[in-house]
This record gives structure tokens, C-alpha cells and sequence, in this order.
């Protein structure tokens, strides 16, 4: 059911909107007893969710008895980022997602459809795992809050992927990771119908009818002076995702007529601390690159490549090496094998030798950057010849020099729309 919808491409949602829009889904809902929220963590920090679970504990109280940041593989948010993301809302009614240990198992989507509609790129079975807090919690609702843009592995982001990826585990994750890599990223990107979206849907449909999950989602465009909120949909079905990705493509995905020879990414320091989250300024803007150009990664906050420690050594000892190179090494190799997300991203993280990435850490040296197969610039130097601060976002010329600059590259997908249409 669709039980609330408001957004388009010329809405801007003030706070009172979504508190408004909010609490008329909560009175529609009546009375609960216990409640759990899963919004996402501090990489989606512009989403307004952290703004919305303050809401719902200002109008739940007691009844909100805990709230899941669904981390994925990411780790453990700080208190500092708890209480710049969520405000309020007592520090003690939070709990961290394990993704190797806190699992239950609700089904498996059987390897015959996993096969089918990844075309046979992929062959196995996939486990419908969520944390067993959602399961054991014995809560009579369940939100899920979250952001739709975009998305390298899914699509499009959130909805279902906010439980079965947020708290899912590594068997789950690394298999729905591999299974977009295989299928291929710019085959999907900007999309709302995916193989890996068909897997997350089946195993609603079948494993997850019985969870009490209420989906809450915005739709949020970068401007110039910061974000404007297009949009609000909350619903307990597919519905209010899709109405959320219609309006995601219109205001998120920016095609181009040009292909782009040289793209400045900025990433914000407290969002951006790994390659693992900061190759979204590959992952979103490869459809846009020209063949021969360079993407320049402005990283003040990089300081690892990976957010857990085992998949941190394992893109250390591979690098970004290729689609070809890494699906061999697969083959040969059980530990890739065991971290097929691993293996994914460094599929996504790879320009496949089409154009150079030069990443400007604010932590990692020059022979850590190079090791994995990027090239490598002082980021004081890079920082004063872009300057974040002057340049604004798209075209800019500096020192005669065209660039296209973007300052966050998790709030959108950039194309040139020969290269979408051929996908």
C-alpha cells in the first residue's frame, strides 16, 4: 500500500513537509508497541533520513526501542557521527549491524531464477539474510528510511536493498554485489528494473511478507546552495520505490550531449574515507568519461581502501585491475571467491584502461595510491588549483582548462547519453 506520496522535479520539501508527511503515515498506521527504525549510516547523510528517524522518535517515544544504521559492510558509525547525523535522538537506542556473526536466514531466491534473469552470467542460489534483530525483536513495525538515487550494484539504491544489504550478510551481500559486477554496472546504473532488484523483490515477495517493513523515501537533488528534498514516499510495497526512482531519474541522472575530458570529484572528508565508498566518483561518472580522459578525485578524507579489514588487504593485493584480469582471478582464487563483493568492486572501481584516475588522498602516500592502480597528486596542489570553494558544479574553465566539476558524487549519475543508450 501507497500511503504517501508527494515529490517532482520542481518540489523542494522543507523540514515541517517531512515531519507533515510523516506523521500522517504514522496516524494512518495507529498505535504501535515496539518499533524499529533502519535508517542508513553517515555515507548518506544528505538524505534527510537522519532528520526523519529524530522525527519518529519524537512522535514514537518509548515505543522506538531501537534503531539499526544498516552498515552493510561500512563500519560502525562514531558517536561524533551519530549525533551530527541524528540529532537527539538518545545514543542508546542504537545497535551495530554485524555482517558476519548477527544474521537470520529467511529463504533462498533458487539458483534457476538467480541464473534467468542475470542471462546466465551467474549460476547460485542466493540467501535472503537480514540481522536477526529484525526477526527476534518481536516488533509490530519496522521502518525502513532511506534515499533513492542512483546506484552501481542495484540500480537504483534503497528500498528492499535497505534490509537485505543494509543488514544482510556476507553470503547475501558478496553474491548480489557479483551478481550486478557480472551482469554489468553501466548495464544497470539509473535503472529501477535490475537483475539484483528482481532478486531483492523475490525475496520479499516470498521470504519477507510476514516483517512488518514500512519503506520511507526521499529524493534529494544537489544544487547550487546545497540539497533541495524533491520528494516523499512511503508505502509497505514496490510502489512507493518506484515512484521515488521515476522522480530520482528526472532530478538525479544528468545526461550529456559530450563526452567529458576531465572531471574534478570532490569528497566530502566525514562521508568519504575509503576508496570502498569513494569510487562512487568512478562508478557514477564513467558513463561519462571520454576515452583518454582523467577523473581527478579530490580525498581529503581517504584513509583506507576498504571499510572492513579483510576486504581493505584484499583490494591492496589486487588493485583495480579490470573486469577481465579480476573475473580470472576468481576462478582461480578461493579468497576472492569467499569475498565476491570484494571481487565486484574492484570490477566497479576499474576504468578499464579507458581513461586515468589520479586520486588526491588526504592520508594514504603516493605508493599506497599507485600499488592498486590509480595514479597518484599532492592534494594540497590539486585543492589550490581546484578549489572546491570557487568552482561551481558542471562546466569550468580554469586556467583556459575545461573541467566538469561535481562535489558529491553520491548524489547523482552523469552520462553521455550515446553511452547510456548503447547499454
Amino acid at each position: 500500500m501507497l500511503y504517501y506520496a508527494r515529490g517532482s522535479e520542481k518540489e523542494n520539501l522543507k523540514l515541517e513537509d517531512l515531519k507533515a508527511g510523516l506523521y500522517d503515515t504514522l496516524d494512518k498506521l495507529g498505535a504501535k508497541r515496539k518499533v524499529l527504525a533502519i535508517p542508513p549510516d553517515i555515507t548518506r547523510f544528505y538524505s534527510r533520513a537522519g532528520l526523519l528517524t529524530e522525527f519518529l522518535w519524537q512522535y514514537y517515544g518509548e515505543q522506538l526501542t531501537d534503531i539499526l544504521p544498516a552498515l552493510g559492510t561500512h563500519s560502525a558509525m562514531t558517536d561524533t557521527e551519530i549525533d551530527r547525523m541524528f540529532g537527539k535522538v538518545p545514543p542508546d537506542l542504537f545497535r551495530v549491524h554485524d555482517w558476519r556473526n548477527d544474521l537470520a536466514t529467511l529463504g533462498r531466491v533458487p539458483a534457476e531464477f538467480v541464473r534467468e534473469v542475470s542471462e546466465g552470467k551467474v549460476d547460485f542460489s542466493w540467501p535472503a539474510q537480514v540481522n536477526k534483530l529484525l526477526v527476534e525483536g518481536d516488533f509490530d513495525l519496522i521502518l525502513s528510511i532511506g534515499q533513492v538515487v542512483p546506484h552501481e550494484v542495484v540500480g537504483m539504491a534503497n528500498h528492499n536493498k535497505n534490509i537485505f544489504v543494509g543488514t544482510g550478510g556476507a553470503e547475501g551481500i558478496n553474491k548480489s554485489h557479483f551478481l550486478g559486477a557480472a551482469y554489468g554496472m553501466e548495464r544497470m546504473m539509473g535503472r529501477a528494473d535490475t537483475p539484483v532488484r528482481r532478486v531483492l523483490n523475490y525475496a520479499s515477495d516470498y521470504f519477507a511478507k510476514d516483517l512488518p517493513i514500512v519503506y520511507v523515501l526521499t529524493v534529494v537533488e544537489a544544487t547550487e546552495d546545497g540539497q533541495a528534498v524533491r520528494g516523499l514516499f512511503i508505502g509497505d510495497d514496490v510502489e512507493c520505490f518506484e515512484q521515488a526512482a521515476a522522480l530520482s531519474l528526472k532530478v538525479n541522472f544528468q545526461m550529456l550531449d559530450e563526452p567529458l575530458k576531465k572531471v574534478v570529484v570532490y569528497l566530502e572528508p566525514h562521508e568519504f574515507k575509503s576508496t570502498w565508498l569513494g569510487n562512487k566518483s568512478i562508478y557514477r561518472t564513467r558513463m561519462a568519461m571520454a576515452d583518454g580522459g582523467e577523473l581527478i578525485v579530490l580525498a581529503p578524507g581517504l584513509k583506507a581502501f576498504g571499510e572492513d579489514t579483510e576486504i581493505d588487504r584484499l583490494i591492496r593485493q589486487y588493485g583495480y585491475i579490470g573486469t577481465d584480469k579480476v573475473l580470472e582471478l576468481v576462478k582461480e582464487n578461493k579468497e576472492l571467491q569467499d569475498s565476491l563483493s570484494a571481487a565486484a568492486h574492484l570490477i566497479h572501481g576499474s576504468p578499464e584502461g579507458r581513461f586515468s584516475v589520479t586520486y588526491c588522498p588526504g592520508h594514504l602516500t603516493k605508493e599506497e595510491i599507485e600499488s592498486v592502480s590509480f595514479a597518484y597528486a599532492d592534494l594540497d596542489k590539486m585543492m589550490k588549483k581546484y578549489d572546491p570553494e570557487k568552482l561551481k558544479e558542471g562546466l569550468n574553465t580554469i586556467d583556459g582548462e575545461e573541467i566538469f566539476y561535481i562535489s558529491n558524487p553520491g548524489m547523482g549519475l552523469w552520462a553521455w547519453q550515446e553511452k547510456f543508450k548503447s547499454q
